[in-house]
């Protein structure tokens, strides 16, 4: 559980908890587009203090935001030495045999590494900050458009929610099936690649058929509180967009200004 932040909700009263869904997702879409958008070190430097910025407005503690990363470590690491390894250059800083590292290989690494840092902290600032309530009414009110060209929108939302929501618990499901397997003497830590993914079999079959199970559960006990959709459906919480939204749409505009501008150093 410690190494899953997405789908978790961290409850507080903080200016970040306060912002509209909407607006948030908005704003999480265009943080992760211009990270694609950035070409040299001072605009991820800029973006990374912009998102702690927010992440400590957030009351989020920032161990907890960044003990995600430890997820991702593998994706990271096969990354940064495809980038390495792959990226040619015209300064060689290291060449042996058909192996060759140049400083553009190097500074493709850097930036890919920093890319997918900002990208999980960027997404676990939106979850951690907005509950799945407030997750499925932004996305279903941002997708209503899209209604009338007979696109399900509040399905879409609530599939995302609940898959966002479900990613910690079956997270916990599995640790839970490991630590039974590991107590019946199962050996899943040691060994070679086929060896482990072998291994790993008694725990995927327990976790999928759990998985199966409580989906059943979900579907029953929606069924059982008349849950129909969108047809007739009302809300306890109202969405409406106050000062403190237009606010922080202004601080993302002059975010884009500034990444922007971050270019041309």
């Amino acid at each position: 559980m410690s190494r899953i932040m997405i789908g978790q909700y961290y409850p507080s009263n903080s200016v970040i908890h306060r912002i509209d869904p909407r607006f948030k997702l908005l704003f999480t879409m265009f943080y992760v587009t211009s990270l694609f958008f950035v070409t040299n070190f001072w605009g991820y430097a800029f973006a990374a203090g912009f998102i702690l910025s927010l992440a400590k407005l957030s009351k989020v503690p920032l161990l907890m935001l960044f003990r995600g990363l430890r997820s991702i470590l593998f994706i990271m690491s096969f990354a940064v030495i495809l980038n390495i390894f792959m990226t040619p250059g015209e300064t060689t800083l290291v060449s042996v045999g058909f192996v060759t590292i140049t400083l553009e290989g190097l500074l493709m690494a850097g930036q890919m590494a920093s890319r997918l840092v900002l990208l999980i902290v960027g997404s676990s600032v939106l979850t951690l900050t907005t509950s799945p309530i407030q997750l499925t009414d932004g996305i279903e009110s941002l997708l209503r458009p899209l209604k009338i060209i007979r696109v399900p929108a509040h399905d879409i939302a609530m599939m995302m929610t609940i898959a966002l929501r479900f990613i910690p618990t079956l997270a916990e499901e599995m640790d839970k099936i490991m630590k039974a397997q590991k107590a019946r003497g199962a050996d899943i830590d040691t060994g070679g690649l086929l060896k482990r993914a072998r291994s790993l079999l008694p725990i995927l079959v327990p976790l999928f058929v759990s998985a199966f199970k409580r989906a059943d559960e979900l579907a029953t006990a929606m069924e059982a509180r008349c849950y129909r959709g969108d047809v007739g459906r009302t809300r306890m919480k109202v969405m409406r967009t106050t000062g403190l939204d237009y606010v922080a749409l202004l601080i993302m505009v002059v975010y884009g200004v500034l990444l922007f501008m971050s270019r041309m150093l």
